[in-house]
């Protein structure tokens, strides 16, 4: 089936792209809200985009009404937390994408505690098997006039579930002890990250070596 984006308004393109880029990662946003509090929040326009820096993306969308409260707090804060989701946290998880008013404590409605950071002002969520410790690096304007914006942030600490870590010198990782969730379809599909297969990554001359009689192709 062919869509011409030319034809197709922004919500049906919207349905097409979160439909189809799947899965996604969920960054469950945590940003001081200016008042002593915190707000928190979960994306899922999110990846990881560098590894040397360590470097974040988020897209953040803009509701008609007013900007999202998590992209006023990194305006004006320049730090935040980003933690990701496991299957244990999924319920509470849903409960923070609900738009409450500004001045509302989604944690303290979610039932989550949080813990100081290490390097920034803004705490991460205990129970959040990853989480990473961000400044702002640099927005980015999508659109015209759309208000969407891409959150380009540096990684300055990161967290993990200890259960999790194999090997703390080569930092080998068990993704399987996070039990992290991704986001399918919109709006409430999600999926577990515990079904892997493993590939191996050949390098040119052993895939020669797997390969033998195969020529250059034309």
């Amino acid at each position: 089936m062919f869509f011409d984006v030319a034809t197709l308004d922004g919500g049906l393109c919207y349905k097409l792209m979160t439909s189809l880029v799947v899965p996604r990662p969920i960054a469950w946003l945590v940003t001081n809200n200016g008042e002593g509090g915190q707000n928190a929040a979960p994306f899922s326009f999110f990846n990881c985009f560098s590894g040397n820096p360590p470097v974040l993306c988020i897209g953040i969308g803009r509701p008609a009404e007013r900007r999202k409260d998590s992209l006023a707090n990194i305006e004006r804060d320049r730090e935040f937390v980003v933690n990701m989701v496991s299957e244990a946290l999924a319920e509470r998880m849903n409960v923070t994408a609900t738009d409450f008013p500004p001045d509302w404590s989604e944690l303290s409605v979610a039932g989550l505690e949080t813990v100081p950071s290490e390097k920034i002002s803004v705490p991460r969520i205990a129970a959040s098997p990853a989480a990473f410790e961000c400044r702002l690096r640099e927005l980015i304007p999508v659109g015209h006039g759309s208000g969407n914006m891409i959150v380009l942030a540096d990684v300055v600490a990161i967290h993990a579930l200890d259960e999790a870590i194999t090997n703390v010198e080569r930092c080998h990782v068990d993704g399987a002890r996070l039990g992290i969730i991704g986001r399918m379809q919109s709006p409430g599909r999600y999926v577990r990250t515990r079904d892997t297969f493993d590939m191996k990554q050949l390098g040119f001359e052993q895939w020669q070596a797997a390969n033998p009689g195969t020529g250059r192709p034309g």
